[in-house]
């Protein structure tokens, strides 16, 4: 099975687990736009549903595939957020935020009485920090932020286009990918990024996946916390 493959059955499945009446978030990213495009299936078959994006991307996506797609001010409470994930460690601690969209993605799955992380098996890890940890930054502080990072041993990298322009999130802030390796005190390094002035958000999500639908050569398995 590729990657691809397990991205859109793992999707599949989670669109499948979505009721009709509810009020749905929707992630960000590849395997966020596989189960979008399966949830609209559903909605072309007559699932009706309210949701609430995650980003500008999801948002322009569901709208597309004729979905209702409103704000958290018109739709404050959910009933799930279903999402992918760039890394699941112990007890579903999660590192978010390759996309971009982690600021938005913390809002909306809080957002929800349940978040289902939807991934590969490549995404599952003893130990998370593999995969660089983005922190997002107010522009003005990014110099500061910078710094600050640096003397936690974080290794901040200011995120760039392939072309070289610098990198903004949908809330026009920057990105600093944190090469920091390994993480194994997750709340301890999330305190410490977030007691730093300038810093609107990170991508360590703690204690908030409700499932993590994991695809792989069996099929589609569940880890919970």
């Amino acid at each position: 099975m590729t990657q691809d493959e397990a991205k859109a059955l793992v999707g599949q499945r989670a669109a499948e687990l979505v009721e009709d009446g509810m009020a749905v978030g929707l992630g960000t990213g590849s395997t966020s736009t596989m189960f979008i495009k399966a949830l609209g299936t559903r909605v072309k078959a007559g699932l009706k549903i309210r949701c609430v994006a995650s980003s500008d991307a999801s948002h322009h996506l569901g709208v597309s595939l004729g979905m209702q797609v409103v704000t958290l001010a018109e739709l404050p409470e959910l009933d799930v957020y279903i999402d992918g994930a760039d890394e699941v460690g112990p007890e579903l601690a999660l590192i978010k935020g390759g996309g971009g969209a982690l600021l938005r993605e913390k809002i909306v799955a809080s957002a929800a009485k349940k978040f289902i992380v939807v991934v590969d098996s490549t995404k599952v890890v003893p130990v998370l920090g593999r995969f660089p940890l983005p922190v997002e930054v107010v522009k003005m502080a990014l110099p500061l932020v910078e710094r600050r990072l640096s003397e936690l041993g974080l290794r901040p990298k200011l995120r760039r286009h392939s072309d070289g322009a610098l990198y903004l999130t949908d809330e026009n802030n920057y990105i600093l990918d944190c090469a920091c390796g390994e993480i194994p005190e997750p709340e301890k390094t999330a305190a410490e990024i977030r007691g730093i002035v300038g810093v609107v958000e990170h991508g360590l999500f703690l204690k908030m996946a409700t499932v993590a639908l994991v695809a792989g050569e069996e099929g589609v398995t569940e880890l919970r916390a």
